[in-house]
């Protein structure tokens, strides 16, 4: 089936399902194209929860089709790419030894885990008794549940701000939780996860992007190191990025986040100039959603994430208790 062919089809099995298509600043820029709304975690999780249809197709990786499924119980969710995970998310676990870093092309030296690979959530639970739990969404259904209120990489600040603790314990993106330590007063207890894409991120990268194009503004992701983020123009979401650029009266921009998010920006800014810091600024579980396996599984109405109702109830209070900060 020619794309052209396949692209219609789509729409057709679309409006037949009565669905609407969920696609993140990360996919491939053909699956932004026929998506009905794009967007980072925090505005994906909005639309999931107030969605008028009966199914949503999330383009993404899996714990976001869990959050729609947790968020949207009645509605059937799916995840086209089956097998899209999120190495981060894996990097914790209730009470299971968990993953331990993996390698990719290009990036040799991932950082060694603090804590013990059979160190669990529930450890560091019961070493800070009494302390919350901000999760970030790039975790399991069931690490949401077993959490406090969750948190994007767009409103981590403000989520900690809304407790009234002195201590919270942040996971699972170690440098996310560096980031919001350095913008609140609150003593923030990190885990020791990372994002693969923005942990490569070095130095000599943002020396070597202000040498080559020394008028643009550099934009980092908070998933970034904090010395990264020390020496960046602007620091945001994919979301705040985008409105960024938008607003701004600079005209070019280096992007320190995945490659994906250039389609959208470009797209929005045609008079404007968008480099990627790296061309290996690369997520392969984001882009393993495709149109043929997006129309397959309309076709099929096969790759249904459900959340488990025993996961579901305490899940949903950490996600609506982010939902509720403006």
């Amino acid at each position: 089936m020619d794309k052209h062919l396949l692209y219609n089809s789509i729409l057709e099995l679309k409006e037949k399902r009565r669905a609407i298509i969920l696609a993140h600043n990360y996919q491939r820029e053909e699956i932004q194209e026929i998506a009905d709304y794009t967007g980072d975690s925090l505005e994906l999780s909005r639309i999931a929860a107030n969605a008028q249809c009966e199914v949503i197709v999330f383009c993404g990786v899996n714990f976001m089709a869990e959050s729609a499924s947790i968020l949207s119980p009645n509605k059937t969710v799916l995840l086209p790419a089956q097998d899209a995970s999120c190495p981060m998310a894996d990097m914790i676990t209730i009470d299971e030894p968990r993953d331990t870093p993996l390698s990719y092309p290009g990036y040799n030296d991932p950082p060694a885990l603090t804590y013990p690979v059979n160190f669990t959530l529930r450890d560091i639970k019961n070493r800070y008794p009494n302390v919350p739990v901000v999760a970030y969404v790039n975790t399991t259904a069931n690490v949401k549940a077993e959490s406090d209120i969750c948190c994007t990489s767009a409103n981590v600040v403000k989520v900690i701000n809304s407790l009234p603790n002195e201590r919270v314990i942040c996971l699972p993106d170690k440098n996310l939780s560096d980031w919001a330590q350095k913008n609140t007063k609150k003593q923030i207890i990190s885990w020791d996860g990372y994002c693969h894409v923005h942990d490569r991120v070095r130095l000599s990268d943002i020396e070597s992007a202000h040498t080559k194009y020394p008028n643009a503004i550099i934009m980092a992701h908070p998933e970034c190191r904090i010395e990264i983020l020390e020496h960046a123009d602007y620091v945001t979401s994919t979301s705040g990025m985008l409105r960024y650029a938008k607003e701004s009266n600079h005209n070019e921009f280096v992007v320190v986040t995945e490659n994906g998010i250039l389609y959208k920006l470009k797209k929005e800014n045609p008079n404007k100039t968008f480099y990627p810091l790296r061309k290996d600024m690369i997520c392969p579980n984001m882009k393993k959603t495709t149109l043929p396996l997006l129309y397959e599984a309309l076709k099929d109405m096969k790759h249904i994430v459900k959340v488990p109702h025993s996961i579901q109830i305490p899940a949903k209070k950490a996600l609506d208790r982010m939902l509720e900060i403006k």
